[in-house]
């Protein structure tokens, strides 16, 4: 497996913080809907370190602002969505973006961990009918759809540079 270095691990926790900070803070959160930005610190993590990192962080972050700033009971199912989704994301985009890429990763992300996962740990969470679940939850994956997409490939190019500059600064990956 794959060590880490110093500074991996320090932008790995910035990136946490980010994202609790997003996650938590600047999103609508409902106990059936959440709408935000707190994807952005986990597709810079799984492109620049691959899934294992973004998926270790995207946990990570979850487990943190649940226990720091809860919004509800914490559920572990949540957090198995949340590193597959940075483990998804890692799959999909590092070492190997594109706009074509990006696009099949965010439809597949929303519609089987957002809509379908997220929905069922909802429904026993709650006790509420999955069915009528996925019906209010549509709405947030077609919104979330293209705003993910767009986001994405408009950050793509400012992170590929950082990429660069910390290649360039070490001689080595950051």
């Amino acid at each position: 497996m794959k060590k880490f270095s110093t500074k991996t691990i320090v932008t790995l926790g910035v990136l946490v913080a980010l994202h609790i900070v997003l996650s938590r803070f600047l999103s609508i959160n409902t106990p059936y809907l959440k709408i935000g930005f707190a994807f952005v610190p986990v597709f810079i993590a799984a492109y620049l370190y691959g899934p294992v990192a973004a998926g270790a962080a995207s946990g990570v972050a979850d487990v943190l602002g649940a226990t720091l700033f809860p919004s509800g009971p914490f559920f572990p199912g949540f957090t198995l969505t949340s590193v597959l989704i940075g483990v998804s994301y890692g799959l999909m985009i590092h070492k190997k973006q594109s706009p074509l890429r990006i696009i099949m990763m965010v439809v597949f992300n929303q519609l089987v961990f957002g809509l379908l996962l997220n929905s069922y740990w909802i429904s026993l969470l709650y006790g509420s009918s999955y069915v009528a679940l996925l019906g209010t939850r549509v709405f947030q994956c077609l919104l979330l759809i293209p705003v993910e997409i767009v986001v994405m490939i408009a950050i793509t190019k400012p992170v590929s540079h950082l990429a660069r500059v910390g290649r360039d600064r070490n001689g080595v990956s950051a």
